[in-house]
């Protein structure tokens, strides 16, 4: 990632986004402060890559709906996202109050409904999550 072009740190909390600036600041990476579902300042098709991990676990269904859809016009073609997101077919996700109720069969039917393609899910190797990895059609 250190190569990249740019390179986005998108969150809700200006506080979160100020502490990865003093940890890590380097002159590609650019700090956008979102309103929960949004890309603000983030031009259109020109992503090659959406990577979360630790956040739509937490998320409700209408938001991951929201990234979902607001995420799109940003990607280029041939482009990925890769989104852990909280699995309630596991005990350990079943167990967690702070996990959002989700699980793979409504993950792919919300990937779908914005004309994604999912390329890779991996529904195994964590106890209490998934992973799966879309993007455009091509």
């Amino acid at each position: 990632m250190l190569q990249a072009h740019a390179l986005y740190a998108v969150d809700l909390h200006q506080e979160l986004l100020d502490e990865l600036r003093a940890t890590f600041d380097v002159p590609h990476m650019n700090y956008v402060k979102n309103n929960g579902t949004d890309f603000p300042g983030i031009a259109e098709q020109t992503v090659d890559f959406i990577f979360s991990f630790g956040t739509f676990v937490h998320l409700d269904l209408e938001v991951i709906d929201a990234y979902l859809k607001n995420m799109r016009p940003l990607l280029k073609t041939g482009s990925n996202v890769v989104v852990q997101y909280s699995d309630k077919t596991k005990p350990m996700g079943r167990n967690n109050p702070a996990f959002s109720d989700n699980d793979p069969q409504t993950m792919r039917k919300l990937i779908n409904a914005h004309g994604y393609e999912i390329r890779e899910e991996d529904l195994a190797t964590l106890w209490h999550s998934s992973v799966v990895r879309f993007g455009l059609p091509q």
